[in-house]
């Protein structure tokens, strides 16, 4: 099997829930949680090498990044671009 390297910039989101960090990509649509930044970092680079590492050993990359928006540009594969990441105000009624 002829071995290849994927590189692209994937955006990760990393916020503080509570006490634990969530990272989460949503051109991979994966997350992960931690107690401290720097080990949700580790956690969310081991989660990826992971998803791709399944992708592979199944044959279904192709498949997959197609689906998630995930572009093939002269047989290297573009993540989707990002354009805005903000907070929005929400009102919603609920009922208690």
């Amino acid at each position: 099997m002829k071995k290849m390297t994927l590189n692209a910039k994937v955006p990760v989101s990393i916020f503080k829930e509570n006490d634990f960090f969530v990272a989460y990509s949503p051109v991979l649509d994966l997350s992960t949680c931690a107690k401290t930044f720097e080990e949700v970092k580790k956690r969310f680079d081991e989660v990826v090498s992971l998803f791709f590492e399944e992708l592979i050993k199944k044959g279904t990359i192709d498949e997959v990044l197609q689906n998630m928006g995930w572009r093939k540009v002269q047989k290297q594969w573009t993540p989707p671009l990002i354009v805005a990441q903000e907070s929005s105000e929400i009102h919603i009624p609920l009922s208690v």
